[in-house]
């Protein structure tokens, strides 16, 4: 346990929820023990164990069990079964200005603070200037808590926690109110933390904070630990989970039929990639094959590439590259090289009309389909973000 700063030992909680208000009573005082609630499992056997000098991100869609499971480790709520081992002095930001008296100046709240985590007034005394230094809200330190704007709370909130030099530090979206310059003070604060084998844990929606922060995630999915491991991998899975989970235009993939081909002058015959699932940067080639049922040299070939919500991420055409053709030629190769697409499912849609793109031979939407796994840094960081990759290089002196 020297080294655990925290363990939970198959912890569930669980509540009675009941249709109406009158069911409570009515079970209070059944003679027959009769029932009138159904159970809520809100988390069920999670076992946790986190070490000294780790930063834990905590992951799972609302209502998934993650306030819950805090607040327990906190002491704010009991568990239903099971129990919590902690190793150390719990500073916790779970709601913003939880344990604050409005009424009270941010400087009685401060040593209000200090007593809930049983530091006397003397070393609250001594840590002052480090907190007041630190939410640098000036004069209004002064003033009642009640006028503080919702950035003010959070500064004097984090300040107080983060400066009692606790053991383990608990933050829930807590900084997701502050400014920038405040969010980079207070992650710095948390990295030197690290250094002193304390341990964080750290909620938050936003994938890149988690994975870019912390060491570990665990994944928290029904009331239960679905997953947990190396931050970015864990991060990966999830934000795959939640694109599949989306129902925004779903797309499903056209069965191959035997079509008639017979009143087409110019037809599509195959389509294929030289494989289904790529890494960002590697070479990407599709071919494609095609009939003449009627020699032409009007026609052209044109490729679409949507994502996985229909949206298209770019296309490609012979026209456009100002490719036009001398002979009937019935096999094309479109090479990607280096391919610059991010993670994620995207579909190919192949077409060919005429030279002037004035109307289509024939056409086939979701032919192929293939994924893309986003190449990673030394650092495990996915080497870019957003709609797509550009091509870049760096220069400086």
């Amino acid at each position: 346990m020297n080294n655990i700063a925290i363990k939970v030992n198959n912890l569930s909680k669980s509540y009675k929820l009941y249709e109406n208000p009158q069911d409570r009573l009515k079970e209070a005082l059944n003679p027959f023990k009769k029932s009138y609630h159904k159970v809520f499992n809100a988390l069920s056997d999670v076992n946790i164990e986190i070490k000294k000098g780790e930063v834990v991100g905590i992951i799972g869609k609302n209502g998934a069990g993650k306030s819950t499971l805090l607040k327990i480790i906190t002491g704010v709520l009991t568990p239903t079964t099971g129990n919590v081992e902690i190793n150390g002095r719990i500073s916790s930001l779970l709601e913003l200005g939880a344990g604050f008296n409005p009424d009270y100046t941010g400087l009685e709240n401060i040593y209000l603070q200090g007593t809930l985590l049983g530091i006397d007034k003397q070393e609250i005394d001594k840590k002052l200037n480090d907190i007041l230094n630190f939410a640098d809200i000036g004069d209004f330190i002064h003033q009642p808590v009640k006028m503080y704007s919702s950035g003010m709370f959070a500064r004097l909130a984090f300040a107080t926690a983060i400066n009692v030099e606790p053991d383990i530090l608990i933050v829930d979206e807590a900084l997701s109110v502050g400014d920038m310059a405040f969010q980079e003070k207070c992650i710095l604060k948390m990295k030197s933390m690290l250094n002193e084998q304390r341990a964080i844990l750290f909620v938050s929606h936003s994938m890149p904070s988690i994975r870019n922060f912390c060491t570990k995630a665990i994944w928290i999915k029904d009331g239960q630990v679905h997953k947990s491991g190396e931050a970015h991998i864990i991060c990966e899975q999830y934000s795959e989970y939640m694109k599949n989970s989306l129902e925004q235009e779903k797309i499903t993939l056209k069965e191959s039929s035997n079509k008639n081909i017979s009143d087409k002058n110019i037809y599509i015959k195959d389509v294929s990639l030289n494989k289904n699932n790529y890494r960002t940067d590697e070479n990407i080639t599709l071919n494609i094959e095609i009939g003449f049922n009627k020699p032409s040299l009007d026609y052209a070939i044109g490729v679409l590439i949507y994502d996985e919500f229909g949206k298209l991420v770019t296309l490609f055409n012979t026209i456009r590259d100002d490719i036009t053709f001398n002979d009937t030629f019935t096999k094309f190769s479109l090479e990607l090289p280096n391919n610059d697409f991010l993670s994620g499912k995207y579909f190919i849609s192949v077409s060919i009309s005429d030279s002037n793109v004035m109307f289509a031979y024939d056409r086939e939407d979701y032919i192929a389909e293939f994924n893309i796994e986003n190449k990673l840094s030394h650092k495990n960081l996915p080497i870019s973000e957003g709609l797509f990759r550009a091509k870049h290089h760096w220069t400086f002196e």
